[in-house]
């Protein structure tokens, strides 16, 4: 396939990733850097997660990362399974939805809204890790609960710092569904925080600390755009669950 689009200027190309195709943006941000320097974006996430998921699993995402994860995602659920990706970024919404569309999946379904309490609204700026961004825009939140799945085996939270506000108003999910939670933690604080909120919730959580370069990465780099940089991450199942972490450190 001719992925060329625009004569050989390589902003104007589709990148060809680990798991599909996908719509370039300016490698401004973190996750796109990685996925045109690497076509790929936190595999260690992945690896982790891959053994929670089966055909005909539901997952939800918060935060669409241009659908890095998300494409896989779709492909590790199967056409009998679903992918709700929540995005409150505009532009980065767009992209996302462009790169599902790419991709033909079917099973994956867009939310532009944040994810937290329900009926309510946020301010968002377009980069989240910046409190001093220019434009903001109001938009409304949604909770877990109010999307009302009748199944859900995943809940990954990639804007780190959100758990705690998610869990609030996704009680009767937990209590229903019972999921697995992966999500990327906040400051100390917040962390400590988030992880007293799992437990209260019945939860057994552990520590993972993926590093954001990926040495077997897809495209073969072995330059390190990202030395040393790892994710304060955990990972989270039911106490009635029989999973274990046994490579990973129990907090």
């Amino acid at each position: 396939m001719d992925t060329q689009l625009h004569g050989q200027d390589p902003t104007k190309r589709l990148w060809k990733t680990r798991y599909g195709i996908m719509a370039p943006r300016r490698a401004d941000v973190m996750a796109a850097r990685s996925l045109q320097l690497y076509g790929e974006w936190m595999e260690h996430e992945l690896d982790l997660l891959s053994s929670l998921l089966e055909q005909g699993n539901t997952v939800l995402e918060f935060g669409g990362e241009f659908g890095a994860h998300s494409i896989w995602l779709a492909q590790a659920v199967g056409d009998t399974g679903q992918v709700h990706v929540v995005e409150p970024r505009r532009l980065e919404f767009q992209q996302l939805c462009a790169n599902i569309a790419l991709n033909q999946l079917l099973n994956v379904y867009t939310h532009l809204a944040w994810l937290g309490r329900d009926n309510d609204s946020v301010l968002v700026a377009e980069k989240l890790n910046d409190a001093d961004a220019g434009d903001k825009t109001r938009l409304r939140s949604i909770s877990v609960d109010s999307l009302d799945l009748p199944s859900l085996q995943l809940l990954k939270v990639n804007i780190a710092g959100t758990l705690s506000g998610i869990l609030q108003d996704a009680e009767a999910t937990l209590r229903r569904c019972r999921p697995a939670i992966y999500a990327r933690l906040g400051q100390p604080e917040q962390a400590i925080a988030e992880v007293r909120a799992l437990k209260q919730a019945g939860y057994r959580c552990w520590s993972h600390l993926p590093y954001r370069y990926n040495r077997d990465n897809f495209n073969a780099s072995d330059d390190n755009q990202f030395p040393g940089c790892v994710s304060q991450n955990v990972i989270a199942v039911p106490v009635e669950s029989h999973t274990d972490f046994e490579r990973l450190q129990e907090i």
